[in-house]
């Protein structure tokens, strides 16, 4: 009696047909007809092989591996399943099991429904075309498949297996995200960490150092979602480096679905290769956000600076990195030692580099002396805004509310003229119709009146845009105000400080400074 082996194979595909009722492919009947033709046929089954939900066109699916390995070992000598297409739909395994390992190893495989049997090489051709069909229908399929995807892509559907840190699939829609608090509220505190001028790395430490779960961990020990970082050469239970920067990266937080990252070589190989940004599908606004668009934008800038982490057995803390210039070179400002090493303050670097040849001159500023002044310019602007609200409401009154009182009055004067003109028209053309003035008399009428309707329209657009402009000034008012009445008490300078509020500073050869500002009150100028 031969030994032999039954092999089965349900694929997604298969699982659509089931549901729609057709089960003939289920795992369940693939064993009762390979068994009943096992059983006709005189063979001794020793093992059966199952791969649930897996593609036929990869042969690395679990049990198919077991199988191939057994065959090695010469522990059967026939393969039945139920057909060519269930052992495999790739052509190039199909060539490479069926033809040229398998009679090497003495094993013989049969398709029972569709005739296939390597014992007849008469049935060859027959293989090797079904092989190709088979191989074009997975081709066509993954052509729908694909562009299905991309569609709901479009719509703003999440399709991923896996929700990014913070979110939740929605119980009651699995392409919709919701947050999940705990997770939210580290992402929020990395964002808060890395604005206070803490590295990546060291953020890292900090989370690992309390016990908080890496992203893997927490899906599956607290989610219980069966899941694995392929990305990870070796996982472990401290936050990375390159964690912290693509959470600190991610569109996701602002509730913009961003998707189509990454492609497949083809729809053979499992490969995946990363897409341009342009071509990534992003849909804004498709679920609650973690973090505000400005905090996302201020760590984008904040990372283009590249700040290094601070050397904790520094005496200081250089808060202004990455923002100091020189106000001649436009060159960044290097740190400056004393003859003792000891750090004390900036120098332009060009002059650092090059001397006096390089037609620049030192520009040297005292570290404390900049933070003293940077400091009393932001109480400065902070004080300002303290008398905008407590002592000289009236002076901003009259720039912003007479500005737009002026306006709307002259909008509503020219709109009743051009109401006027419209009726003088309509007057004009029933007195023509009166015969009570002569054709030529109602051109002339009519010429006039146009011309003055399109000379008062082209006024109120003018003033309209005028309007406009008016908003946006109050506007960014709006937003200067908020940006520094957080520090109108402010005794101590700190890095998230000046991140927050300042560009750059330039310094000038005598020791003066100018500071750009994020915001500024945008009426100084009328004051």
């Amino acid at each position: 009696m031969e030994k032999a082996v039954l092999y089965l194979r349900l694929s997604k595909e298969d699982i659509d047909k089931i549901s729609e009722g057709d089960d003939s492919a289920s795992i369940k009947n693939q064993r009762l007809l390979l068994t009943d033709y096992a059983l006709k046929h005189d063979y001794q089954i020793v093992d059966v092989y199952s791969d649930d939900n897996e593609s036929g066109l990869y042969d690395d699916r679990p049990d198919f591996e077991r199988m191939i390995q057994d065959a090695k070992l010469g522990k059967f000598s026939i393969i039945i399943a139920k057909t060519q297409a269930r052992f495999s739909r790739n052509m190039e395994h199909i060539e490479r099991y069926l033809h040229h390992d398998f009679p090497i190893l003495g094993i013989r495989f049969i398709g029972v429904t569709d005739g296939v049997d390597t014992a007849d090489s008469s049935n060859k051709k027959a293989r090797q075309i079904n092989g190709l069909v088979n191989e074009w229908y997975c081709e066509d399929l993954s052509k729908n498949i694909r562009s299905a995807f991309k569609a709901k892509m479009k719509d703003g559907q999440y399709l991923g297996s896996s929700c990014p840190y913070g979110y939740i699939k929605d119980p009651t829609n699995h392409n919709h995200l919701i947050v999940d608090d705990y997770a939210a509220d580290i992402v929020r505190e990395i964002y808060k960490l890395y604005l206070q001028g803490i590295g990546k790395g060291r953020i890292g430490r900090i989370l690992s150092d309390r016990g908080v779960l890496i992203p893997s961990l927490y899906k599956r020990n607290v989610q219980g979602i069966n899941y694995h970082n392929a990305n990870a050469k070796a996982e472990t239970h401290l936050w990375s480096y390159q964690t912290i920067h693509q959470i600190l990266n991610n569109q996701m937080y602002l509730g913009n679905m961003v998707q189509y990252r990454t492609t497949t070589l083809s729809y053979k190989d499992k490969t995946k290769k990363l897409r341009l940004p342009s071509e990534w599908i992003i849909v804004e606004g498709t679920h609650e956000p973690i973090i505000s668009y400005a905090i996302f934008q201020r760590v984008q800038e904040l990372q283009k600076i590249r700040t290094k982490e601070v050397n904790t057995e520094q005496k200081y803390t250089n808060i202004f990195s990455g923002l100091l210039y020189c106000a001649d070179c436009n060159h960044t400002m290097n740190r400056n030692y004393t003859r003792k090493g000891v750090f004390c303050g900036f120098i332009c670097s060009t002059y650092k580099r090059h001397g006096n040849k390089a037609g620049c001159r030192s520009h040297r500023v005292d570290y404390d002396a900049l933070c003293d002044a940077v400091l009393e310019s932001i109480k400065l602007e902070a004080r300002k805004i303290l008398s905008d609200k407590d002592v000289d409401e009236l002076k901003k009154s009259r720039l912003i509310s007479s500005r737009e009182e002026k306006i709307e009055n002259e909008i509503r004067i020219l709109e009743n003229e051009c109401e006027k003109l419209k009726q003088y028209k309509q007057k004009t053309y029933e007195a023509y119709l009166d015969d009570l003035i002569t054709m030529n008399e109602y051109k002339v009428y009519i010429k006039k009146y146009d011309t003055e309707l399109s000379d008062t329209c082209k006024k109120i657009d003018k003033l309209y845009a005028e309007k406009q402009v008016t908003d946006s000034l109050d506007q960014k008012y709006k937003e200067w105000v908020n940006m520094f009445s957080d520090y109108i008490n402010i005794t101590e300078l700190t890095r998230t400080v000046v991140i927050e509020l300042i560009k750059r500073i330039d310094v000038y050869e005598d020791g003066n400074i100018k500071i750009h500002y994020r915001f500024k009150n945008p009426y100084e100028s009328s004051k």
